[in-house]
């Protein structure tokens, strides 16, 4: 199997503006929180936000800029003990390529702007990309 390695583009389409403004003040996981985040999206992307509605249950895709992206084993959240795990096994912020995946609320929309709901980001992290939740697509199959 060849493995490519070449670099990939990747725009920000947006950046985080948050409470959070260092790692340790986010949580684990934006559904512990019930902070209040805004999305600020670029000019240029903002047609893109046309069908989303207050209300609605989004995924928000966030490179997580200030990760460590050297870290192959880490333990979970919480354990000083035990076996490290590989990064592809946990939740962890640090792996190679840094991306977060967080489902947040969408509070209100106010032009290029989200009041969101549930988003661990730190304040300026940059956003990649924007999905809707569908119940549909997004619930476990069944074994």
């Amino acid at each position: 199997m060849k493995i490519m390695n070449d670099a990939l583009s990747c725009r920000t389409i947006g950046v985080v503006r948050s409470p959070f403004k260092e790692k340790g003040d986010a949580p684990s996981q934006g559904r512990h929180t019930d902070e209040i985040s805004m999305i600020e999206i670029a000019p240029e992307y903002r047609d893109g936000l046309d069908g989303i509605a207050a209300g609605d249950d989004l995924f928000i895709l966030c490179w997580f800029d200030r990760s460590d992206r050297t870290i192959l084993k880490t333990r979970k959240r919480g354990e000083n003990e035990g076996p490290l795990r590989g990064v592809f096994s946990t939740r962890s912020p640090a792996r190679p390529n840094p991306i977060a995946l967080t489902l947040v609320k969408l509070v209100e929309i106010s032009g290029g702007t989200l009041r969101v709901r549930g988003l661990e980001a730190l304040d300026g992290t940059p956003v990649i990309d924007i999905k809707p939740y569908s119940a549909g697509i997004d619930t476990p199959r069944e074994s």
